[in-house]
Formats: C-alpha cells, sequence, structure tokens
C-alpha cells in the first residue's frame, strides 16, 4: 500500500488499516511497513472484527476436560508461550487451536494454494524482490535479488537467477519470511492480544456515503484479497493499471497483454 499512498489521494480516497493491538503495536508497525501513522487505527479486543462476524477458524473448542497443565505446556513451545493471568489460558489455547487448523487448510479455504504458490512461484504475477534487495533471517540470506542463497555455511544460487518479469520460485515465500522474521522478533510488541490469533479481517471500498463498493472477507491464512495474484485490482477503477503491479517490478504479465 505504502507505494500508492499518493495514488489513493490524488483520486480521493481515504485510507484507513484496523488492527487488533494497541499504540505501541501501530508505532512498531509504522515504522517497519513505512505506512504513516495517520491512517492506523488500534481496537485492542478486536470489537469491530466481531461485530462485523468476520472469520476467526473452525470454531473449535478445547473440552474442559482437557487439563491447564497440558493447555500450559503446550502453549510454551509457541510464540508468546502460556499466558501469566490464568483466566487467559483457554482463550488463549482456543485461539492457537483455530489458527492452527486454518494454517492446515481447515475452514480456511485457499490458504494450501496459497502457501504453495509462495514457493512454486506465479508466471502471471509481478515480481516481488528488487533484484538489489537481500533478505537475512538468522542463518538464511537470499539475494540481491532472488539469486544467491546462503544456509549457514552452504552457497548456492537459484537455477532461476536471472530470469525476470514474474514472481519466481520462492520469491513470495521470501518476502512472507521476512515479515515472519520481524513479528517473531517482536512478538509481544505486536500481538498484544493472543486471544485474537485466529481472527482474521476484511477489506472495504465505501463511498462518500457509506455504501460498501467493494468488500472482501478473509477467511483463511494468507489470503488477504480475491485476487491474490495481484490484490489490489479492485482500486484499478480508481488508480488505474498501477493497482496492477504497486511496486513497479517486472512485469511480463501486463506487458504481454499491452
Amino acid at each position: 500500500l505504502v507505494p500508492i499512498l499518493g495514488d489513493l489521494e490524488q483520486s480521493g480516497l481515504s485510507l484507513r488499516i484496523i488492527g487488533i493491538a494497541d499504540v505501541e503495536a501501530a508505532l512498531k508497525f509504522s515504522s517497519y511497513t513505512g505506512l504513516p501513522l495517520d491512517v492506523l487505527r488500534v481496537d485492542p479486543d478486536g470489537a469491530l472484527h466481531q461485530e462485523l462476524g468476520l472469520h476467526a477458524g473452525p470454531g473449535w473448542t478445547i473440552p474442559d476436560s482437557f487439563p491447564d497443565s497440558v493447555l500450559s505446556a503446550l502453549l510454551s513451545t509457541l510464540p508468546g508461550g502460556a499466558p501469566e493471568e490464568g483466566g487467559q489460558l483457554r482463550p488463549v489455547a482456543t485461539a492457537w487451536l483455530n489458527y492452527l487448523a486454518m494454517c492446515a487448510g481447515l475452514s480456511a479455504p485457499g490458504t494450501l494454494q496459497e502457501i504453495a504458490r509462495g514457493y512454486s512461484g506465479d508466471r502471471t504475477a509481478p515480481e516481488r524482490l528488487a533484484p538489489d534487495t537481500v533478505v537475512k533471517a538468522g542463518f538464511v540470506e537470499i539475494g540481491p535479488g532472488v539469486g544467491p542463497v546462503k544456509l549457514g555455511p552452504i552457497k548456492y544460487t537459484n537455477a532461476w537467477s536471472k530470469e525476470e518479469g514474474y514472481q519466481r520460485p520462492v520469491e513470495l515465500a521470501t518476502v512472507r519470511l521476512r515479515h515472519m522474521v520481524e513479528v517473531l522478533s517482536n512478538w509481544q510488541s505486536y500481538v498484544t492480544n493472543p486471544t485474537a490469533i485466529a481472527q482474521r479481517g476484511a477489506t472495504f471500498l465505501f463511498d462518500g456515503g457509506g455504501v460498501a463498493l467493494y468488500e472482501y472477507r478473509h477467511r483463511g491464512v494468507l489470503t488477504y484479497s480475491a485476487t491474490m495474484r495481484r490484490p489490489l485490482t479492485f482500486l484499478t477503477p480508481f488508480i488505474g493499471a498501477k493497482a496492477l503491479n504497486p511496486l513497479g517490478l517486472g512485469d511480463i504479465s501486463v506487458s504481454k497483454s499491452a
């Protein structure tokens, strides 16, 4: 969204991003993404998401007979660990249960396909990494671009390192890896309400009178648009072709169609 902020303003569209978080999380998110603070809003309890009836997984619950001690032990293996407040143990565990179910594709249409697309590549989608981008995650280093890879002492170059104009294999997975490392490294700052881990979001576009011109309610993990190859396609009537490739990177699919 950052590359099209000016385009949105020129077209008369006001951007608002509402997250289940607190002010500290908003500050962290703004610093990482480059999104200005004035477009961010926080809803610590996710009340708006619940009022809209947004998806939160298969709706599974944990039987009362399941021991708290086992739940605590299981949560200790996950980011954030077990909550200090005993009353939060089951709500947090339930949220994780439903989130992990969605990660496995349960009650989360399109999730597994989207995960696979991140690794297999997509010739109908534009590039996601600039040629000079380097992504580091622990002992993993990828780049510049999609070429050289370092896995600790192991070094190699991807066979598609010289290919351009489309989303190369592992390219989108690399982008996601960068974001995952950011979140996991700052978990306590970003995830201020772990009971909402399973809560999915939505995208709405309203006219001046508050009438919805477009809406998409997320039902999976990594599936935040009806057109994931080009997530901002719905903005084409307002900002033109830039909605199809906001980063302005290589895109042979559009070039061919033109």
